[in-house]
């Protein structure tokens, strides 16, 4: 039997990557990789590694999930390492427990090598601090991609549930995001920030507020991550990376 590792490539900059996770890279005899992982991850591979591209794109689908799910078991039954590399973090919005759950079943060896998810990355990178002692002492990551799906209670629980909200996957619904929001109960004039292509040369951050923000929609698009709260304030004093002037298309 061989082995897969479970593996987080970080937000974009090649350099976030862990020690861990590029070491699983360069040991491994297929690599499974998605969209968002840095292609330059790649070039720290075996020569004779396969490289197969399992990602997915807004609207656009690569490998379905089962069979992702069927390749990880095949390759690792006839003793291949195999790192099944993700953007950000597995556990993140990234199907690692699912491919966990799959990996158990079929009684095969695994690794889970945690990644720096975009939520804090491209956060940092936009000098956004999720937390801090006088402003922020909790932090809500939520899913953007289906708000129509929740109900207005929860919507109430995210409103007011954090002080810091992120959402990964909202630009497309964005605006139904604000709506649902402001119905339950978050002010209008609350902070937003959307930064497209986090921690990478071609970042880009729009900040307004919950009611103006959808007015700045068209400078943005995927992929990005929404930060509302009044911690997206301290923007303004914590400018460390220089973003360039055009977002990457």
């Amino acid at each position: 039997m061989g082995k897969v590792y479970l593996v987080g490539a970080g937000p974009g900059d090649e350099e976030l990557i862990t020690v861990k996770g590029l070491r699983a890279i360069q040991e491994a005899d297929v690599i499974l990789y998605d969209r968002l992982v840095n292609p330059s991850l790649l070039k720290h591979a075996k020569e004779e590694a396969e490289l197969i591209f399992c990602g997915k794109q807004p609207q656009k689908h690569g490998l379905i999930q089962e069979k992702i799910n069927a390749q990880l078991i095949d390759y690792a039954s006839k003793g291949k390492i195999v790192t099944r590399l993700k953007g950000g973090d597995p556990f993140i919005f990234g199907r690692g427990g699912e491919e966990a759950i799959h990996l158990e079943d079929n009684e095969i060896e695994y690794e889970v090598v945690p990644g720096i998810t975009s939520g804090i990355s491209a956060a940092a990178y936009a000098g956004i601090p999720l937390t801090h002692r006088y402003i922020s002492g909790s932090v809500n990551f939520i899913n953007g991609s289906n708000p129509e799906a929740k109900s207005d209670e929860q919507w109430r629980h995210i409103a007011k549930g954090a002080d810091t909200l992120c959402f990964y996957m909202g630009i497309r619904k964005f605006p139904v995001i604000c709506e649902k929001l402001k119905k339950a109960g978050l002010s209008k004039n609350t902070p937003v920030s959307i930064i497209h292509w986090g921690t990478l040369p071609q970042q880009k951050t729009v900040v307004a507020d919950l009611e103006t923000i959808s007015e700045r929609l068209h400078e943005i698009s995927n992929p990005s991550l929404i930060v509302i709260g009044e911690v997206v304030r301290l923007q303004e004093q914590i400018k460390w990376f220089k973003e360039s002037t055009e977002a990457m298309s």
